[in-house]
């Protein structure tokens, strides 16, 4: 009996052996403040405007943002003139024309953020076969939401000597496993703030990681707001139903 139960409590305590031994290449997810967070957060316009900056100098070459469109960008701040400017830059597929052929104009206002790739396949091909995946929803899509992002876009490091990485492989303590296809996208400068904000790696990754959750969360604020408008109601009513049921039955006790 001794010994069965002696075996029992080692392939019990086996998987914890196993956790901590990989625990090494566990995904490390920074604790980082965001202006949006709690129920009373909201989101800060600069910093938005700031990330969405870094997202169409820096991330746009690789990712796509299939469920954001030009004309959202006036939660931003931008104004109409500044949207249709914005979106002038690129061009789109559209079409047929009367001669029944595809053609291609400059964006408008209502088109959605245009794609680096033309398809799946070309942009696997252009990255070694990894698919960058679209940004609109990974803030949801991932746990940890912003602080995952930010994570990710600080987390890079020298690998450790027993670490084996392939060719195009980078070491990375956010990324699952430690290993990540993408190369550093961010350093110090690359992007001019003209608003004085500091112009380092940190800095980006929190304003890009703030412009991303917005895109997957657009509605976030109101949301909130009707939360509390609920939470007041429900309170007011319950005070009110008491206040009421102490009237009625106060002379039946």
């Amino acid at each position: 009996m001794l010994r069965a139960i002696l075996a029992i409590a080692l392939l019990a305590g086996a998987p914890l052996a196993v956790q901590a031994s990989e625990s090494s290449h566990t995904s490390v997810i920074p604790d980082v403040q965001f202006s949006f967070e709690g129920p009373f957060g909201s989101y800060d316009k600069a910093a938005l405007q700031r990330g969405y900056k870094i997202y169409r100098q820096v991330c746009s070459a690789c990712h796509s943002m299939k469920r954001v469109a030009f004309r959202n960008l006036e939660a931003l701040g931008y104004n109409e003139a500044e949207i249709k400017s914005i979106a002038a830059e690129y061009s789109v597929t559209d079409g047929p024309n009367d001669e029944g052929e595809m053609f291609e104009r400059p964006a408008r206002a209502s088109d959605y953020f245009k794609s680096p790739y033309p398809n799946d396949n070309a942009a696997k091909y252009a990255n070694n076969g990894a698919l960058p995946p679209d940004l609109s929803l990974i803030t949801k899509a991932r746990f940890g939401g912003a602080s995952y992002v930010y994570g990710i876009l600080t987390g890079y490091e020298e690998a450790p000597d027993d670490f084996t990485l392939m060719t195009g492989q980078h070491y990375n303590k956010t990324m699952s496993g430690h290993v990540i296809a993408m190369a550093p996208p961010l350093s110090a400068d690359m992007i001019s703030y003209e608003d004085g904000t500091p112009q380092t790696v940190n800095q980006y990754a929190h304003d890009v990681a703030t412009f991303l959750t917005w895109a997957a969360e657009p509605e976030m604020e109101q949301r909130k707001k009707m939360g509390v408008g609920v939470i007041i109601f429900l309170l007011a009513f319950a005070g009110i139903m008491y206040a009421t049921k102490r009237k009625i039955w106060a002379d039946k006790h």
